[in-house]
């Protein structure tokens, strides 16, 4: 699996999701993490470990707590390929677009 398919494939789930969404606004730990989910920590802790596989997170030591952050890095990646794929297909609609603009005028 490429960084790319690890990338897309840990943000295919909605609760991972969720959880790079909390995390974009600031560091957090799992407990904070897991608030707003109906599902016990183990659970929140398979959905972090498939996010740090991926390389989405990080997660350290502090005392008792070990904090969740972001990694922008697998994201900017799927970013700027995303962007790629979508100025292909605009130009692609694009050229659509101007053929049925000009059946529709020839047709008149």
């Amino acid at each position: 699996m490429t960084d790319l398919d690890a990338t897309f494939a840990a943000l295919a789930d909605p609760t991972r999701r969720a959880i790079v969404a909390r995390l974009a606004r600031g560091e957090a730990t799992v407990g904070e993490l897991a608030e707003p989910f109906d599902m016990s920590l183990p659970a929140i802790s398979k959905h972090l470990r498939v996010l740090e596989r991926a390389g989405l997170i990080t997660r350290g030591r502090e005392a008792q707590t070990r904090p969740c952050k972001l990694s922008p890095k697998p994201l900017d990646e799927a970013i700027a390929w995303i962007e790629k794929h979508k100025a292909t297909w605009e130009g692609r609609l694009d050229r659509l677009d101007a053929y049925v603009q000009k059946l529709k005028e020839s047709r008149k």
